[in-house]
C-alpha cells in the first residue's frame, strides 16, 4: 500500500472470524473522473484510537430448552454461500448455547420467484406446528408476514432486512449495510493501482443500493478522484440475480475489461462467479457480509480477497433468539450498525497492513461518532 504519513494511529482490533460466507450483491455507470492508469492520490486519513463493538449476545447463560425455534430461509437456503449461511450460523449457535433440543428446531427453504402464497404457507406451517420464536430471513417475507403474523399473534417473528408496520409480534432485524460498505470502499481505494474500482449488485433494489452507496462514498472519501463503476445483474423483481454465478462472472469480466481492478460484489451466490473472474484476470476483490477469505466454497479464489465487509446476520439471529428466550425483545438494537458491531470488516488474508487497519479504524470511529454520515442511497 502507499504510505500516507507517520502520524497515522495504528489500531489493533479483534475480529470474529466467521466460517460461513455470503456474497452480498443496470447498466454500467461511472462514479467519478478517475485518474485512469495510475494509483490514486489519497486523502489525508483520519486517525483515532481503536474501537470495538460488543454484541448484545454477551452476558449470562440463557435457558432455551423449552423453546421450539424455526428458521425460514431466503432463496437458496443453508449452504447458499450467502447470508442464509450467516443466519444458519446464528441459528446453530443459539441452539447450542441455549440448550434447545434438536427435535424442537425446524428449517425451511425458499425457491426463486415463488408465489406469495408459498411464503405464507411456509411461515404458517412453522407457526401452526408450535414454533416460537421464528426468524424469516430476508425482505422477501415482508408481505407474507403482513398476512401470517396477525393470524398467530402469540408467535414472535424476527424479520431480517425489513419491518412490518403495525405488527407488534414482528421484530425487524435491519442493518446499516452502507457503513460496512464505506470501509470496503476505503480498502478498494488503497488497493487499486488504476484508481478505478467496481461494484456488482445482484438485484437493483434499495437494499443492495445501500451497499453501492456506502462503497462509492468510502472510496471517494479515501481518494476523491477515484472512478467507481457499477453493474447490476437483474432488475428489481427478478431475484435470480442472487443465484447466477455465471452471470456474475460475465458482468465482473466486463467491469475488469473497462479497467476496474478491485471489485466488490453484493450479489448473493452470484458473487462466487465474480471472484472467479477476478482470479482469472489477476486483479482483486472485497468480500461481502461474511469473512469470505475463510469460506471453504471459495478456497480456490480466496487469494484475491483482500478484505470483507461484515453484515452480522448471525449476530442478529442469535441475539433475537436469545432475547426471545429472556422475554426481552425490546433490548435489541433498532439497527445493527457499526456502533453495536452489527456491521464491520474483516482483514483475513494478510494483505491489509497495520497502517491501513489504523486508517479503517479512524474512519470507523468517525462514522460511529456521527462526524461522517454514510448515505444509504447512491
Amino acid at each position: 500500500m502507499r504510505r500516507r504519513g507517520a502520524g497515522t494511529v495504528v489500531a489493533v482490533i479483534a475480529l470474529t472470524t466467521l466460517v460461513v460466507v455470503s456474497a452480498c450483491a443496470k447498466d454500467t455507470g461511472g462514479g467519478g473522473s478517475g485518474a485512469a492508469g495510475g494509483a490514486c492520490e489519497l486523502a489525508a486519513p483520519p486517525s483515532a484510537p481503536a474501537t470495538s463493538g460488543t454484541s448484545a449476545a454477551a452476558g449470562e447463560k440463557v435457558d432455551g430448552s423449552a423453546l421450539k425455534v424455526g428458521l425460514a430461509y431466503d432463496i437458496g437456503g443453508r449452504g447458499d454461500a450467502s447470508f442464509n449461511d450467516l443466519a444458519a450460523a446464528g441459528f446453530d449457535r443459539a441452539i447450542e448455547d441455549m440448550g434447545v433440543r434438536k427435535e424442537n428446531t425446524r428449517e425451511l427453504s425458499a425457491a426463486p420467484n415463488e408465489d406469495e402464497a408459498v411464503k405464507q404457507g411456509r411461515l404458517r406451517q412453522l407457526a401452526s406446528e408450535g414454533f416460537d420464536p421464528v426468524v424469516a430471513v430476508g425482505f422477501a417475507y415482508t408481505e407474507a408476514l403482513k398476512v401470517v403474523a396477525p393470524q398467530f399473534p402469540d408467535v414472535r417473528f424476527g424479520l431480517v432486512d425489513s419491518a412490518v408496520e403495525g405488527a407488534a409480534n414482528v421484530t425487524p432485524l435491519v442493518f446499516a449495510e452502507q457503513e460496512g460498505s464505506f470501509l470496503a470502499g476505503v480498502v478498494a481505494a488503497y488497493q487499486s493501482k488504476a484508481c478505478h474500482v467496481g461494484f456488482v449488485g445482484g438485484v437493483d433494489i434499495p437494499l443492495i443500493q445501500k451497499f453501492e452507496a456506502g462503497y462509492a462514498q468510502g472510496a471517494k472519501a479515501a481518494a476523491p478522484k477515484i472512478r467507481v463503476e457499477k453493474k447490476y445483474l437483474t432488475p428489481a423483481g427478478d431475484f435470480t440475480g442472487f443465484q447466477d454465478p455465471a452471470k456474475g462472472q460475465e458482468v465482473a469480466k466486463g467491469l475488469i475489461d473497462t479497467g476496474a481492478d478491485v471489485l466488490y460484489p453484493a450479489a448473493g451466490a452470484s458473487g462466487i462467479g465474480v471472484f472467479s473472474a477476478v482470479k482469472q484476470a489477476g486483479v482483486l476483490a472485497i468480500g461481502c457480509d461474511a469473512d469470505q477469505y475463510n469460506q471453504p466454497t471459495l478456497a480456490g479464489t480466496r487469494d484475491v480477497i483482500v478484505a470483507s465487509s461484515l453484515k452480522r446476520v448471525d449476530v442478529a439471529v442469535y441475539d433475537f433468539f436469545r432475547a426471545a428466550a429472556r422475554n426481552d425483545l425490546a433490548s435489541l438494537p433498532k439497527v445493527f450498525d457499526l456502533k453495536v458491531d452489527g456491521v464491520g470488516y474483516a482483514t483475513s488474508g494478510g494483505r491489509i497492513d497495520a497502517e491501513l487497519q489504523g486508517v479503517l479504524e479512524g474512519y470507523k470511529a468517525q462514522i460511529i461518532a456521527g462526524t461522517i454520515k454514510v448515505s444509504d442511497k447512491p
